[in-house]
């Protein structure tokens, strides 16, 4: 008998399977609504600067301490002064 009656089932490798999630998000996706992009792609796209950032953080830029969120600061990553805490 089929479990899965009441409930949608997934297969394990339907629930792992994000190969077209991973990496940097491509520069054609920054332009979409939030709701439609995975988080790892919303951090890309404010990374590369094409997304603007949200929170209320403030970071050392260009020397001078200041707000960063509603503005679009690239990450150290891809040349910009924002330094990378992931380290």
């Amino acid at each position: 008998m089929d479990r899965c009656v009441k409930y949608e089932c997934m297969k394990i490798y339907e629930i792992y399977n994000t190969d077209e999630n991973i990496g940097p998000a491509p520069a054609s996706a920054c332009s979409r609504p939030a709701k439609d992009l995975p988080a790892s792609w919303i951090s890309s796209c404010k990374s590369q600067g094409k997304r603007k950032r949200t929170g209320n953080r403030s970071e050392k830029v260009g020397g001078k301490t200041m707000k960063v969120s509603g503005k679009r600061i690239k990450g150290n990553k891809y040349g910009g002064p924002l330094p990378d805490y992931s380290k």
